[in-house]
């Protein structure tokens, strides 16, 4: 695994259950604004680890496009739901209210070893 989705994985981990995050968000925190794709793409090959809740990662308008990469087609979409997160033609309801920073929710970003 690279070094930079190892960063992105310690960030999502520590996204609370009922809140979501985007990519640019997480890229932004890890120190690489301009990585959000790449961050998309860790997103994708996180489906391996089963510590990585992937399903809270979204876009910056909160759609689910990442959605295509789980199993089922609304695998996305319920694990959200499971958490309280009302989604509505794959989009989050009142993305605002759910959105999680982790700039500010979490001290500045040091790799753990």
């Amino acid at each position: 695994m690279s070094r930079f989705f190892n960063q992105v994985y310690q960030v999502v981990k520590k996204i609370p259950e009922g809140r979501v995050t985007t990519y640019g968000a997480i890229a932004r925190y890890v120190g690489h604004p301009q990585s959000a794709r790449t961050v998309g793409y860790a997103m994708n090959a996180a489906h391996t680890y089963t510590d990585v809740p992937a399903h809270r990662v979204v876009n910056r308008k909160g759609l689910l496009t990442g959605k295509h990469h789980f199993q089922g087609a609304k695998l996305m979409q319920q694990l959200l739901e499971n958490e309280g997160i009302s989604v509505n033609q794959d989009q989050i309801v009142d993305f605002d209210r759910f959105f999680w920073d982790p700039t500010t929710a979490l001290p500045p970003f040091e790799i753990e070893i």
